[in-house]
């Protein structure tokens, strides 16, 4: 019995989560959108990646405010090779790409959700 309503909470809280694309698929939905899209370089067990994730990624209303803008990947350096010859010292990394594969803006360190959003409010 308890793993229905687990089941239902896990479900309801993923529907205010960021959703989280392949980088291949982020690829072909930027063809048609034409949104840049937002890597989240991470790596396993790193504290800031989590706290992001809860903290930032996990509210409803930002992962709205990032859906809107740009199209969200989520790699893992540790066993995911990086795209675009992209090299990352430390997590999490945020790195902000073009329809032509430039990247517009990179982003270092965790940040709460106002300072995301001030770093993050004019890349186009």
């Amino acid at each position: 019995m308890i793993k229905i309503p687990l089941l239902c909470l896990i479900t309801a809280l993923s529907l205010y989560a960021v959703q989280w694309r392949e980088y291949e698929t982020a690829l072909t939905e930027q063809k048609i959108s034409k949104k840049p899209i937002m890597l989240d370089i991470v790596r396993t067990g790193c504290h800031y990646c989590s706290d992001m994730e809860k903290k930032v990624f996990d509210d409803k209303e930002m992962s709205q405010w990032i859906e809107e803008r740009f199209i969200p990947v989520k790699l893992n350096k540790d066993y995911e090779t990086l795209p675009l010859g992209i090299e990352v010292m430390f997590t999490p990394t945020f790195y902000f790409v073009d329809t032509k594969g430039k990247i517009l803006k990179r982003v270092p360190g965790s940040w709460n959700i106002q300072d995301f959003k001030d770093l993050t409010e004019m890349i186009k």
